[in-house]
């Protein structure tokens, strides 16, 4: 009895693990599932929101916004990263851009409503798209003044290894020379004399 005990056992022990391997493998095809969703429903907005910006009227010039909102704030972020990366000392800086981040979001939502809203009626109100529009330029062009003054600091950088390394050449190539030999002196100074001494009538 005892063999067939030991011989269920094993079969038992075979079976749970290849529960626990199947129900791994499910929860892996789920989360992996949701995770390319999310990625479909993220690239189809994009999709629908490009091939709204191309057309005419209040409602493209708002998806254009959306647009290039996103793009603005997405450069900005990859500066700031790229400097931090470098070790520049950026302050206040890279909380300053995630909070321009946090009102571009709200900023995109409140774009996407007020879209929608045109093209389910031919009413719209000047007012609020004046005050989109006008915080759309405030935030774009906070994002690009970020960017203009890390690009300054970067050249600033960049002109201070330049000129680093132009003075480590000059004083390379310097060392590199060979010093005048004495001798040589001597023998051109003898050449010298004994061609003068060969022409006299030069010298009357």
């Amino acid at each position: 009895m005892a063999p067939i005990g030991t011989f269920l056992t094993i079969l038992l022990v075979i079976f749970l693990f290849l529960l626990l391997m199947g129900a791994a493998g499910i929860y892996l095809l789920v989360k992996v599932g949701k995770k390319a969703t999310k990625e479909a429903r993220k690239v189809s907005t994009r999709v629908a929101s490009h091939m709204a910006a191309m057309g005419t009227g209040e409602a493209a010039e708002l998806e254009r916004m959306r647009l290039d909102l996103r793009r603005e704030v997405s450069l900005t972020r990859q500066a700031v990263d790229h400097a931090l990366r470098d070790g520049w000392g950026l302050g206040d800086l890279p909380q300053l851009v995630a909070e321009i981040s946090a009102h571009a979001d709200q900023l995109d939502a409140q774009l996407d409503l007020y879209a929608q809203h045109i093209r389910m009626s031919s009413h719209g109100d000047p007012t609020s798209l004046g005050r989109l529009r006008e915080h759309h330029a405030k935030l774009t062009g906070s994002c690009a003044r970020i960017r203009a003054d890390l690009l300054n600091d970067q050249m600033a950088h960049a002109a201070g290894g330049i000129a680093d390394v132009q003075s480590r050449t000059d004083i390379e190539i310097e060392a590199r020379r060979r010093a005048p030999d004495p001798l040589d002196q001597i023998d051109e100074l003898y050449n010298r004399a004994m061609i003068s001494r060969s022409r006299p009538e030069e010298h009357r």
